[in-house]
């Protein structure tokens, strides 16, 4: 240990995390894990009574989303037991210090699953498959008494003519669609961050779904929706095209399409200029730049559009 941090983790974060693990728990290694971009992650090795065990820490540290959202750690404390009650294999909930008043921030103390990111998949039809089964699977629960609902994370009268893009009144079109009344839809569990970052696999399979933080009770088309305008700029239309088949072939009768979700999840992704997601590269995702992404969401917004316009 130097100073007040174990590789990058405050002393105080590690005396927290020990009090929930018990005096038997020696924490042998504290490694920060790649990909995470709105939260501090480690994972934590841990010897207790013989055993070897895994735990994943995440701290939430950015004041503007605290400021929004000042439970974040009990929020995701929440979704984690329902997805788990739920059947799903998730990460297992060992604490939360919803304050940060123990911990030192804001902190959720889980168990590590097994699994890796996988953003080049051999078989893009099987892993898109994969993910859309998935989700259509987790769709089937229902959370009529979870305390988190949907919202949208940008206002659609608020937002600018973007200046980046070539079809500036296009996009306020699609200001003026999102901006009317929205469509209904009979809401279920949706984990409101769903795409393939999100996603561990081994020898092929799905392991878990990670990342928690802001599951809550919503349409499903709002899952749908973000996950295909996240495949969108990694790989194109097309791609974000063949999840959506996917998707309806697992969820069937129980989903029917409008692309009003999918609109609203691509306007929440509007802050400032396109940029590349740090954790596609974090995670090996090459050849990615600014001005594709500008271009690849261009292109999305007009095949969005012209769903409307034959809706």
């Amino acid at each position: 240990m130097a100073g007040n941090e174990r590789n990058g983790l405050q002393t105080q974060s590690v005396e927290w995390v020990k009090m929930q693990l018990g005096e038997t728990a020696e924490i042998t290694s504290i490694e920060p894990l790649k990909g995470g971009t709105s939260s501090l992650l480690f994972e934590l090795t841990v010897q207790e009574n013989g055993n070897v065990l895994y735990y994943v820490l995440r701290l939430f540290h950015k004041e503007d989303w605290l400021k929004k959202e000042p439970d974040l750690a009990k929020h995701e404390a929440a979704s984690l037991q329902l997805a788990e009650q739920a059947g799903f294999s998730v990460p297992h909930l060992i604490a939360y210090d919803e304050t940060g008043d123990g911990s030192g921030m804001p902190a959720v103390l889980m168990t590590k699953v097994a699994g890796s990111v996988v953003l080049q998949p051999t078989n893009d039809e099987k892993w898109l498959d994969g993910l859309a089964a998935a989700l259509a699977k987790l769709h089937q629960t229902r959370a009529e008494d979870f305390p988190y609902k949907y919202f949208p994370y940008n206002d659609a009268f608020l937002l600018e003519k973007p200046t980046w893009s070539k079809f500036q009144n296009d996009w306020m079109r699609a200001f003026y669609i999102v901006a009317e009344s929205r469509p209904t839809a009979q809401e279920c569990f949706i984990h409101r961050d769903f795409h393939p970052a999100n996603v561990l696999w081994g020898n092929g399979e799905i392991t878990a779904i990670v990342d928690w933080v802001n599951a809550c009770r919503g349409p499903a088309g709002i899952d749908v929706g973000h996950c295909r305008v996240n495949l969108a700029q990694m790989y194109g239309i097309s791609i974000a095209n063949d999840f959506l088949a996917a998707y309806q072939r697992h969820a069937g009768s129980s989903f029917t399409y409008d692309p009003y979700w999918d609109l609203i999840s691509l306007t929440d992704t509007l802050d400032g200029s396109p940029v590349v997601y740090p954790g596609w590269e974090s995670f090996g995702m090459k050849g990615l730049s600014d001005e594709l992404m500008r271009h690849r969401l261009d292109d999305y917004l007009l095949s969005l559009l012209d769903r409307f316009d034959d809706f």
